[in-house]
């Protein structure tokens, strides 16, 4: 059970951690400092790799969750709980959205170095993962509340 609980913890820092990181201190400053035929393949490159973590952190996150829910099963679980997994798979269709369609999309316009589309592209990242991020201190939120 607390192997689970640390597993999930990792996953957790790793995921909203990285999307505090990229949103708030990588990006921005990209965007100041690099015009986009540079900025948008040192975006495309460092989601690459950040999106690699991430998918570990989120199959590590959904399992354990749902192993815990399974160990509790027939016993009352706790309403935080509930509001966890939700939180938690709509983060995890949204981080779908971004890595099968938006991701795509950018390396696909580095790659012809057409700047528009991967600003628009990057622009669409950029608002998901904002979202992402607020939903993932909310889960946080929550879950200390309702230990």
């Amino acid at each position: 059970m607390r192997i689970a609980v640390l597993i999930h913890l990792l996953g957790v820092i790793v995921w909203v951690g990285g999307m505090f990181f990229a949103h708030v201190c990588l990006r921005p400053v990209a965007a100041e400092q690099l015009p986009p035929p540079q900025r948008l393949p040192l975006l495309a490159a460092v989601l690459g790799r950040f999106f690699r973590a991430v998918t570990v952190a989120v199959v590590a996150i959904l399992v354990t969750g749902f192993w815990r829910f399974g160990e509790l099963a027939g016993s009352s679980i706790p309403w935080h709980w509930h509001a966890m997994a939700m939180t938690g798979m709509l983060m995890a269709a949204i981080y779908a959205a971004i890595l099968l369609r938006f991701y795509p999309r950018l390396k696909a316009a580095v790659a012809v170095q057409d700047w528009p589309a991967g600003g628009a592209a990057m622009n669409a990242i950029r608002m998901l993962v904002l979202v992402n991020l607020n939903l993932g201190v909310l889960t946080v939120v929550v879950a200390l509340l309702g230990s």
